[in-house]
């Protein structure tokens, strides 16, 4: 166990004790206090974000052998999203998306950024952070950042008051199953100090829960913006000791349900302070399962594919909201969304201004509120991958494949159980393809031929999405394309 995790563990008792007994002295006042300010105060919002958890990776979304108790209260206390999207199927790109309201290749943010990367998120982008913080947020990130390690693009110069967790991906260390020798020792950062470095992963999620309802505890006076990105289910797997052999999927149910658990543990804190009323607390996940891990990834479910493609099981991910009086309770959204929304519908539920650099996303408030007759806010979502390839568009129920390369299991796949992953085997899609994603979910059968129309009319929008943001399929530039910043330019 590293020193870090040795010193914390050993003082997690008596603070307990003094937590706990400060809470029974002061929770009459603290109760009624939190009734009058809430009415005054702007909804605090909360986005879980967990590391290439599959759909199917969620008790009502399907999953089997893993006990997700939290998350189907959730659910059951708030709205179920069975069609949401992340804008790209791969770490860091994805969280650009996430953060800006950008499809991250316009911002030039590709793939998963590496120890060695030398940019990151620009500073001139603007985060949900960022745009919170005029409005008097306090900000803080736990967990998994990974857009950009050096220290201009560093959480604390992107709008956050707070980060405690890791700069990019945990199997970027000397312990890689495949390239041990390539990356340095893990690091730990609180804020821009690095405090640790860590051999045993073990209790990362237990860590990162603390630090999240600690956050919660301290700023239960004021507005706040939390985001707990979990570094799992990214391999490699770790659970703690209180979780391990738990679940009857292995290591990687046990981390589900560890996960399950701190989700569980961030309601409680907000129950706990009064903050339910006047809290959104957004889970999902930054893509789906990396299926060459075999018994250590996750379920799509019925859909195609997963992490790394821009079919369904790439892009689709489990997503639940919940906000105490404000969402109905138990319903299921199945209009399109995806995470590049999520920036502008929080501007519109705090007041906060939009940036000033075009976004992508649109407020879906009213598809959030499940209002009746409520339409996807957008035309078309763009599908991109691998360095600005525009992969796929979906427009409505229709989603339409350009030709292009994608990775897949291979045809004698037998599923490792040891976390280290097999090979895949190239494809080409040679022809464009057209699938109704109401009528067929798993893209089966492709309909080009008997809907030449729609074809015609999603190919009318990619263009329009190609002027704009280029395509490396078709050697298109964009031109509306912001570059990202290197260290060395950023001040």
């Amino acid at each position: 166990m590293s020193t870090y995790f040795r010193m914390h563990f050993n003082k997690i008792n008596c603070l307990s004790l003094l937590i706990i007994g400060l809470v029974f002295l002061g929770c009459n006042s603290t109760s009624e206090n939190n009734g009058v300010d809430n009415e005054q105060q702007k909804p605090n919002i909360v986005i879980i974000f967990t590391d290439d958890q599959g759909y199917a990776d969620v008790g009502v979304f399907g999953a089997k052998n893993i006990a997700t108790p939290n998350l189907d209260k959730m659910a059951k206390e708030g709205v179920q999203f069975t069609n949401f999207h992340v804008a790209n199927a791969v770490c860091s790109a994805s969280r650009a998306s996430l953060l800006t309201g950008c499809y991250s290749n316009r911002l030039g943010i590709f793939g998963a950024l590496s120890h060695q990367s030398k940019h990151g998120l620009s500073p001139d982008e603007m985060t949900i952070a960022e745009v919170l913080k005029p409005e008097g947020y306090t900000t803080g990130i736990v967990g998994k950042w990974h857009l950009g390690h050096l220290e201009p693009f560093l959480p604390t110069k992107q709008g956050f008051d707070e980060f405690f967790g890791l700069p990019y991906s945990n199997d970027m260390w000397p312990y890689h199953p495949e390239r041990p020798d390539f990356y340095p020792p893990l690091p730990l950062y609180q804020n821009e100090t690095i405090i640790d470095t860590l051999i045993d992963q073990s209790l990362l999620t237990t860590m990162y829960t603390e630090k999240a309802v600690d956050f919660i505890d301290r700023n239960s006076e004021k507005p706040f913006f939390l985001y707990l990105a979990h570094s799992m289910p990214h391999v490699p797997l770790f659970v703690s000791d209180k979780f391990k052999g738990k679940s009857d999927a292995g290591i990687y149910g046990d981390v589900i349900m560890e996960i399950d658990w701190s989700v569980g543990q961030v309601i409680e804190a907000l129950e706990r302070n009064g903050l339910e009323e006047n809290t959104l607390v957004v889970f999902t996940s930054d893509n789906g399962p990396w299926l060459s891990y075999g018994t250590h990834s996750g379920s799509t479910g019925i859909f195609k594919e997963g992490k790394g493609t821009s079919w369904e099981g790439g892009i689709r991910v489990p997503t639940i909201m919940k906000w105490k009086g404000k969402l109905p309770k138990g319903k299921v959204q199945d209009k399109m969304a995806m995470t590049i929304d999520l920036l502008p519908t929080i501007a519109h539920l705090t007041g906060a201004s939009l940036p000033p650099n075009k976004i992508d996303g649109k407020d879906i408030w009213p598809l959030i509120e499940v209002e009746e007759g409520a339409e996807s806010s957008q035309d078309a979502y763009f599908i991109y991958y691998n360095k600005n390839e525009l992969q796929a568009v979906i427009s409505g129920n229709w989603k339409l494949y350009f030709p292009h390369r994608y990775r897949s299991l291979p045809d004698d796949f037998i599923k490792p159980t040891n976390g280290i992953p097999v090979k895949y085997k190239m494809l080409d899609l040679t022809e464009m393809e057209l699938y109704n994603l109401e009528d067929d979910p798993a893209e089966t059968k492709n309909v080009i031929e008997e809907y030449p129309e729609i074809r015609d009319k999603l190919n009318t929008l990619a263009n329009a999405a190609r002027k704009d943001m280029g395509d490396a399929l078709q050697g298109i530039e964009g031109k509306n394309v912001r570059l990202p910043m290197k260290a060395s330019s950023a001040n």
